[in-house]
């Protein structure tokens, strides 16, 4: 797993400046090297790899992983700005259900689009995170849902098709 970027070590891409320090939450720790992570992966990969199926099975590329990925950063922001106006009411999402639905927005938008969106909501959540009043329970389960924890159910999957991927580039 890559290393917290520092003041001093800064990913140009992330725009991260964290600093493991007490005012950060292990969730918001776990999101941003999360990110670093997954995006540093994809961004070793040509245009073509990301859009070659095989990341799943049944059929995904990069590109739909960074879709899925960018859809649950935006509903990790929403529920965010519904716990800030008190509206947030608890409960499980159907995640499954939410998946499909995900997939079925995502499918066939231009891979750029799909970069973009996914961008957008990682920041959209991170700014609708930090106006929360207090972190409570359910943000910081949701921040783990949506971010760190989301990263690290697809991260390996992730390396082993960038490495394969990347083995036969080098073949060729």
């Amino acid at each position: 797993m890559p290393s917290i970027p520092s003041a001093v070590d800064q990913c140009d891409r992330c725009a991260s400046t964290l600093v493991p320090d007490a005012t950060e939450s292990p969730e918001r720790l776990a999101e941003a090297t999360g990110w670093h992570e997954f995006h540093t992966l994809v961004d070793q990969l040509t245009r073509d790899e990301v859009l070659e199926p095989g990341y799943f099975p049944e059929g995904w590329s990069v590109r739909d992983l960074i879709g899925h990925i960018g859809a649950w950063l935006a509903e990790g922001a929403q529920l965010f700005e519904q716990m800030r106006a008190g509206t947030y009411s608890e409960g499980e999402l159907d995640v499954d259900a939410a998946n499909a639905r995900f997939f079925e927005l995502m499918r066939g938008l231009p891979l750029d689009t799909v970069h973009l969106q996914a961008s957008s909501a990682r920041w959209r959540m991170i700014g609708a995170w930090a106006q929360l009043p207090e972190p409570t329970e359910a943000g910081r389960r949701w921040l783990a849902k949506a971010g760190g924890e989301h990263y690290a159910e697809h991260l390996p999957r992730l390396r082993d098709w960038a490495d394969e991927l990347s083995a036969r580039r080098g073949a060729r």
